[in-house]
């Protein structure tokens, strides 16, 4: 599948509106491709997800402590870094919004959204190794896990203050997911009561004066546009989104080509914009509903194989059998949220974000397909090895 969406790619590139641009729009898709299978080979076994969990959850920490210096504290880089892609702008960009070594606020909310899921998942299996080893003193949790809650709740405040509306969302259904995974449905209740009075001190048609006294402005004038008033009608998400969809209509097999939406928007409105702000959208303009196809099924294959094993490892008794249960979800989150968030935004033109969300897509395929085939031989013990 991958080799025929490499294909249909270099046919689009040659039916595009513009080449040049189609062919540099290679290199957001093709070489990941190669990504994934090398990473799919390579990580295959469960202490391998828990390995790369542990080092992402110490980088990113690293990430946010910069990130408070940025917007707090007036740091940025020299100019010699810049080159190398450490950016660090002072106040954040946009100004008051945190990106840390980011280009852009949205960028390090999209790596928050993957790793977040990860940090939460080790929290949670660290203090469930705890009350296996140490029954007796269950509340006297050792330093390990108090740094994975600080870590966890820094990456929280880091996700609010980066200011994406979609990451607020997204943010907020990772941590319903948790709670229903653990069954604390008195968390779930009390963040949709939350929820409902953010929205209705945001767009509410009555009484939301005095809501609005209680709700930080930060929030209700962000998600009701209130705080960015000026905003012109092509910087809306939905004119984008009208756009690259007629773009479809107009060529709903081959496409316009990669990259073309940018060339194409700025002839229409004259302005410069690099994506739609959704990535099914843009495929479908720029690469035809059958890349779209080809693209969706090959990632859903993937996917649904990791259900597969995800059911089978929830039916399993065991603390090994658990940890590698919450281990597997914690990717299947973290890959969830990386793809709603690409219905609001486009991550692939970040390398950061690009790779890693193409390795937590070959993690779950290698240890999918790898324990997946100890399950076709009809041996469940056999999932029960090292690791």
């Amino acid at each position: 599948m991958w080799a025929a969406l490499t294909l249909w790619f270099l046919l689009t590139t040659i039916t595009a509106h513009d080449r040049g641009e189609a062919l540099l729009g290679l290199a957001n898709f093709v070489p990941y491709f190669i990504v994934f299978l090398a990473f799919s080979q390579v990580i295959c076994q469960f202490k391998q997800l828990n390995t790369l969990a542990w080092l992402l959850t110490a980088n990113t920490v690293v990430l946010v402590i910069i990130g408070f210096g940025q917007v707090y504290g007036g740091w940025a880089t020299p100019n010699w870094l810049v080159a190398i892609g450490t950016n660090l702008v002072a106040g954040g960009r946009p100004e008051g919004r945190m990106s840390s070594l980011l280009m852009y606020a949205n960028l390090f909310s999209a790596w928050l959204l993957m790793v977040f899921p990860l940090s939460l998942g080790l929290l949670i299996q660290s203090v469930r190794r705890w009350h296996f080893t140490a029954p007796s003193n269950r509340f006297n949790l050792p330093p390990l896990v108090w740094a994975l809650l600080v870590a966890c709740i820094l990456e929280a405040i880091a996700l609010v203050l980066t200011g994406s509306r979609s990451a607020w969302g997204i943010g907020l259904l990772i941590g319903i997911a948790y709670a229903i995974y653990l069954s604390w449905y008195w968390l779930v209740a009390l963040a949709g009561g939350a929820t409902a009075m953010v929205l209705w001190a945001s767009f509410g048609p009555f009484g939301k004066e005095p809501l609005r006294q209680i709700v930080p402005k930060y929030f209700w004038g962000r998600l009701s546009d209130e705080l960015y008033p000026d905003r012109y009608r092509t910087a809306l998400r939905s004119t984008q989104w009208q756009f690259s969809w007629d773009m479809f209509l107009d060529q709903p097999i081959f496409g316009q080509g990669l990259r073309n939406f940018t060339p194409l928007y700025q002839a229409a409105m004259n302005v410069w914009i690099g994506h739609p702000h959704n990535l099914v959208l843009m495929m479908l303009g720029e690469t035809g509903l059958i890349g779209t196809a080809l693209m969706l099924g090959a990632v859903g294959f993937i996917l649904a194989q990791g259900m597969v094993l995800l059911i089978h490892l929830s039916r399993g008794g065991g603390f090994r059998r658990r940890s590698q249960h919450l281990l597997l979800l914690s990717y299947g989150i973290a890959f969830a949220a990386l793809c709603l968030y690409n219905l609001f935004d486009v991550t692939i033109f970040d390398m950061r974000n690009n790779v890693l969300g193409w390795i937590f897509l070959a993690a779950i395929a290698g240890v999918s397909q790898r324990y997946g085939t100890k399950l076709a031989q009809g041996d469940p013990a056999k999932l029960q090895v090292p690791g």
